[in-house]
């Protein structure tokens, strides 16, 4: 059985520069030994009747010395910018981020934020399991904003426990005219860069990647 819950205060904003992660540190293509090795072969083959003169060799000396500390700093900056993200990262553990991530369900109420559609007079609920088979479906309020899940299967007993997934069809005068993930929170238990993304640890094991994530509150 759905029922409306008034009682849940809306999702705070995310932090600013927490969604998204540094890409790969950028690289030297060449290093100043083998630049040293290519003036000496330079040397080597000039025309002796037209040597380079030692100023020439100095201003190439120079400029590749400027890009290499330029390079330097640009990867000290993305290592400088890498750990503040991380810090600020380390305050999302502990608080319950709110997401389209299956629920695990515990014989427990779960809590839902479900989406608003404009001209949507009838909606209900559709869950499926880990396989992807549906196992309820029920109306609910196309305006009620925050619902409460009570674990009811489809044959009027419990869902076993189990990871699920939840989704809302939204319709008007009949005819369905969106279909949307219902969002619920989950306590981050862990926040880790993973293949240039940043991914979330939530309670119950489950992992998204934090772009998933639309909204943050504290826990309890």
């Amino acid at each position: 059985m759905i029922t409306p819950h008034q009682g849940i205060a809306d999702a705070a904003p995310l932090p600013r520069g927490a969604a998204g992660a540094p890409g790969p540190a950028p690289t030297i293509t060449t290093d100043f030994e083998t630049f040293l090795r290519m003036l000496t072969v330079q040397m080597q083959n000039q025309n002796p009747l037209n040597p380079m003169e030692s100023q020439e060799f100095a201003v190439q000396l120079a400029t590749f010395s400027g890009v290499e500390q330029q390079v330097r700093g640009n990867q000290l900056l993305e290592a400088l910018s890498t750990r503040m993200g991380m810090s600020e990262l380390a305050g999302w553990v502990g608080m319950e981020a709110l997401s389209d991530a299956p629920v695990r369900l515990t014989g427990t109420p779960v809590e839902l934020v479900a989406p608003q559609v404009p001209g949507a007079d009838r909606a209900r609920l559709i869950v499926h399991n880990a396989f992807g088979t549906e196992v309820a479906r029920q109306e609910i309020d196309p305006a009620a904003r925050h619902l409460v899940f009570d674990g009811i299967g489809a044959d009027g007993f419990a869902l076993p426990p189990g990871a699920h997934t939840f989704h809302i069809e939204s319709l008007h005068m009949g005819e369905v005219i969106a279909t949307n993930p219902a969002l619920s929170y989950a306590r981050v238990q862990e926040a880790r860069f993973d293949s240039g993304a940043i991914m979330l640890m939530l309670a119950g094991g489950g992992m998204i990647d934090s772009a998933r994530v639309q909204g943050l509150r504290g826990p309890g």
